[in-house]
């Protein structure tokens, strides 16, 4: 996990600029803790932000009230917490660092290569009024980590790579990425049928559709809605398999028809999420600098620290 705290920012500017990935699609309104109201989410995102106002106003001398915060988990991290893990870990993160009494809001991104989280919430005590004292912030987002790779059995090996075909708009190399994915499906013995092949491909968030006599593959967001431009099917060398033969796609789905019932959707996920970290070839994964050290700070940063 890579946790990074952005330095000099404001409230207005970090809240405003997940608001706008969440109007573009890349991003999505997905936890909060300390707010007025049981969902501020159905709120405007200026009655959001006054939230924040409010407790800022009762501190004129502090210039850098801000707080951001982008926690980026990897891929095995997100198999093994999964949504409900993650926001109790970002709500460990915030009470570590001092800000679990605070308002924040938690923003899920899918835009880069990978799923990540942003905090917002501000530097000022919603109830004394000071600033909150941000000292020691490597040491305790090194100890949080440690204690979360402890919690969940982790260790820093397979916390340490990162998975590089998370699709989305800004996606490069897209085609190639797709077929790299279809080759590691192809070679699943879980992935026995064309529903349980397009149930596996929903969790990178890409679709095939039928088109006249072929297909075409989609990249979508997490309603299903189309934020690329397609690929056709015969574009790829390596297709994925159950699109091809029609015979054997219909032996496999008669005898896994019944299968994907909900639970057995989440076995199935479960499953197949550890296959694939278990699996993939080394050209999915991105090197990481000094793989010894969990922990890296670069010197005066001006733009946020980075801890993993």
């Amino acid at each position: 996990m890579v946790i990074k705290i952005h330095q000099a920012v404001s409230t207005r500017n970090a809240l405003f600029y997940n608001e706008r990935k969440v109007e573009r699609h890349l991003a999505s309104f997905w936890h909060s803790r300390n707010m007025p109201v049981l969902n501020p989410f159905l709120c405007d995102k200026n009655d959001r932000y006054r939230v924040f106002e409010v407790i800022e106003g009762h501190n004129s001398r502090v210039k850098k009230k801000g707080l951001h915060i982008s926690v980026n988990p990897t891929i095995s991290e997100l198999v093994h917490l999964r949504d409900v893990g993650l926001r109790k870990e970002i709500d460990h993160l915030m009470d570590e660092l001092g800000y679990g009494h605070q308002p924040y809001l938690v923003f899920k991104h899918a835009d880069l290569e990978r799923v990540h989280f942003h905090i917002v919430s501000t530097r000022i005590d919603g109830e004394t009024g000071k600033k909150i004292k941000d000292s020691y912030e490597r040491e305790k987002t090194q100890r949080f980590i440690r204690g979360m790779e402890e919690r969940y059995g982790l260790t820093r090996d397979a916390g340490g790579e990162e998975i590089n075909f998370r699709f989305s708009p800004a996606s490069r190399n897209l085609r190639l990425n797709l077929e790299n994915l279809f080759i590691q499906l192809n070679r699943m013995e879980v992935v026995s049928s064309r529903e349980l092949y397009d149930e596996a491909l929903r969790l990178f968030q890409v679709e095939i559709r039928q088109a006249g006599r072929g297909f075409l593959v989609f990249v979508t967001d997490q309603a299903g809605r189309p934020v690329r431009y397609p690929v056709k099917m015969s574009n790829f060398q390596t297709r994925p398999n159950f699109y091809e033969s029609q015979e054997r796609e219909v032996a496999h789905s008669s005898r896994q028809k019944n299968w994907l019932t909900e639970q057995g959707r989440k076995i199935f996920r479960s499953v197949l999420m550890k296959e694939l970290i278990r699996g993939l070839h080394v050209q999915f994964y991105r090197d990481i600098k000094d793989k010894k050290c969990r922990v890296k700070l670069p010197p005066r940063q001006k733009k946020g620290r980075r801890y993993r």
